[in-house]
């Protein structure tokens, strides 16, 4: 099936092997992503790059550390559907059963693995090695040349006289695998010993020790096709001779007690490997409680965190309420980044802003202001609304309500000419001035403080520099 582009590596854009996703969300191969870092200083990610250059951030940087395996779409691309595009192989099923299959594929160019330099089929590396390989060759015991395997031919004096099989030596698994003991060698010092019957797999000597211990059950399947196909030419041989054994059928003969024999010493390596997977999958248990209970410290370690940050946030809070808070009932407000907030406030996506606190007294009253930029109830959209909030205070208790001082408004000309200002006695029947039940009352004051035409004005010096200043005076 054609991948999804969520499938494919944000550097070689094939489907990811081994998937990665970095800090910013996008995907590399394991070996891409340490390629990129290898060969870059302060890689960024190429995709954030193409989406957007001008958003890049610290999440962009590339770092091997960085990043973590994504075991979900690891998942979804290991049942993604395939087929073989080898010409002649009809193959087809999902991803993570192509790797085993590139290594059994018969259709499959391989090379030889006794160094001729010819490429081959897989199905016919056999008839290759028997009648074309130049360099499978094996030693005479007698004369002690090398020969071809075309030349060679074993002794059978009496043999084809008398129409007997000569007695094989027992020999250990060493000399089965031996190359010096076979007509055609199995082992290969960068491939698998089984390259002989069509595995092709090839790698350093410790990938060839995994692959051979992990795909055993493969190998005696080719072991069992080759077997095959030696019995199917010996019984063609001998029913071609008459009863009488040809010396070909003698070094037929010879390898198939050679595979028989492998076979057997396969058959217990499968019973130890049993034995280890089945001790690893014990082990695998273990280790997988003691990383639930890491798990869980970890989990318990994240609360305690969240809450030493919950505690810092809030003494941080407490002391930048202890610098700006004011004790004498005069309070000054310095507005900044007038024009953003302005607009905040007609697109209604931030309507009112709140001073910080303060109080008429050491221990007197806690109120606040709270603006509306663009105007609030009959000044919406016209005027700047200016109100003021009574809140509650840790000395409620022993304050008279409701609430009766005078609060007057200004706004500073910061060129000291015109300043605007308004002021107003509470209305001791309104909720705004009782004793607050909440965290603070409603807030009451001038809906029409001042005409927004007038505040953007350039014949007035209320906004400068992108900063306005409001003063309130609580007498």
């Amino acid at each position: 099936d054609v991948p999804d582009q969520k499938y494919l590596c944000s550097n070689c854009n094939n489907v990811l092997k081994k998937a990665l996703q970095t800090l910013c969300g996008h995907r590399y191969c394991s070996a891409c992503l340490s390629w990129v870092v290898r060969n870059n200083k302060n890689a960024i990610c190429q995709k954030c790059k193409e989406e957007d250059p001008s958003i890049l951030s610290g999440g962009s940087l590339l770092a091997e550390e960085r990043a973590f395996g994504d075991a979900a779409i690891n998942k979804e691309i290991s049942e993604l559907k395939v087929h073989c595009v080898t010409l002649g192989c009809s193959w087809s099923g999902i991803m993570k059963n192509f790797e085993e299959h590139q290594s059994l594929c018969e259709y499959a160019l391989i090379p030889c693995h006794t160094g001729c330099g010819h490429m081959v089929m897989r199905k016919k590396l056999a008839d290759h090695l028997e009648n074309g390989c130049v360099n499978n060759v094996t030693m005479c015991q007698k004369c002690k040349r090398s020969l071809s395997s075309s030349e060679y031919q074993p002794s059978v004096s009496a043999v084809g006289r008398l129409g007997k099989k000569p007695e094989l030596p027992e020999r250990s698994l060493s000399t089965f695998l031996c190359s010096e003991n076979l007509s055609t060698p199995l082992i290969n010092k960068d491939g698998c010993r089984f390259s002989e019957v069509g595995c092709s797999f090839r790698g350093s000597k410790e990938k060839i020790k995994e692959h051979e211990k992990t795909a055993v059950g493969a190998h005696m399947l080719l072991l069992l096709q080759h077997i095959k196909q030696l019995k199917a030419s010996l019984s063609a041989a001998a029913k071609a001779a008459n009863g009488f054994i040809p010396q070909s059928e003698l070094n037929l003969e010879n390898k198939l007690h050679v595979f028989e024999n492998i076979v057997a010493v396969l058959n217990k390596e499968v019973e130890t490997s049993n034995l280890e997977i089945t001790a690893f999958r014990r082990q695998s248990e273990l280790d997988q409680n003691i990383i639930r209970g890491l798990e869980l410290k970890v989990a318990e370690l994240h609360r305690c965190l969240t809450q030493k940050d919950a505690g810092l946030s809030s003494l941080h809070k407490s002391l930048l309420f202890s610098e700006q808070a004011s004790y004498d009932g005069v309070f000054l407000w310095k507005i900044t980044d007038v024009g953003r907030k302005l607009q905040d406030s007609v697109t209604g996506r931030t309507v009112s802003l709140y001073s910080p606190a303060f109080y008429t007294a050491k221990y007197g009253y806690k109120v606040c202001l709270r603006v509306y930029l663009n105007g609030d109830g009959t000044g919406k959209g016209t005027h700047v609304s200016l109100f003021f909030v009574v809140m509650k205070g840790d000395y409620d208790a022993l304050l008279p309500w409701p609430f009766r001082h005078k609060v007057t408004f200004m706004l500073l000309d910061q060129n000291n000419r015109e300043h605007i200002i308004d002021a107003f006695r509470p209305d001791l029947t309104s909720a705004s001035f009782q004793r607050p039940v909440n965290d603070m009352n409603v807030a009451s004051g001038c809906p029409m403080f001042l005409p927004l035409s007038k505040l953007q004005s350039p014949k007035y010096a209320y906004v400068k520099e992108d900063t306005l200043f409001l003063k309130c005076i609580i007498e």
